[in-house]
């Protein structure tokens, strides 16, 4: 549990300690909520944080870096990818909300190769607090009038109505979208 001078919020601690209650976590999963809590101070010492999601293959997640590193030159503010908090936890899905919870912004940047964020997508758009703080990078393809799925055009039709859908084709695209975040 982190110390008096903790910059952790009281009432994130306790709800983190009411999850911890749970009979349905494992020490395990308990000691790595503690370990999370403890890596993302950064989050509370900030005036806003930035979840950055999408595909950890080699090239997007050079891009994903790209925008990782805008976000973070920015006054106050700190941003990093869900690989950034270390551990491994038999839940990803349960680290994600932990994680998506205390973030002031969830930034997506969604390309069509596989192991984009798309489970991610879902709970982003299924969740009113997530969705109210999320921003989606959508990349454009030259040859392409409909490289996602219907699925995830129905998404990114959501975002799009709300005026949080940005569009990008090149790493300049990229980084001017990254500039237009809150």
């Amino acid at each position: 549990m982190p110390d008096e001078e903790s910059p952790v919020p009281e009432e994130v601690l306790t709800s983190a300690t009411e999850q911890l209650d749970q009979d349905t976590l494992s020490l395990a999963d308990n000691e790595e909520i503690i370990r999370t809590l403890g890596e993302l101070t950064p989050v509370y010492e900030n005036d806003r944080s930035y979840f950055v999601l999408g595909n950890y293959d080699r090239e997007p997640i050079r891009r994903l870096n790209l925008v990782t590193d805008r976000l973070n030159r920015r006054e106050g503010a700190y941003a990093f990818r869900m690989v950034d908090i270390r551990g491994e936890w038999d839940n990803s899905i349960q680290k994600f909300c932990l994680i998506a919870d205390l973030v002031t912004y969830l930034v997506g940047v969604a390309e069509k190769d596989p192991s984009d964020f798309l489970v991610e997508q879902g709970l982003l758009v299924g969740t009113t607090e997530y969705f109210s703080k999320s921003y989606v990078l959508k990349r454009e393809y030259e040859d392409e009038v409909r490289p996602f799925g219907w699925m995830q055009d129905g998404v990114f039709d959501l975002f799009e109505n709300e005026g949080r859908l940005y569009r990008w084709r090149t790493d300049e695209d990229l980084l001017e979208s990254a500039e237009s975040l809150p």
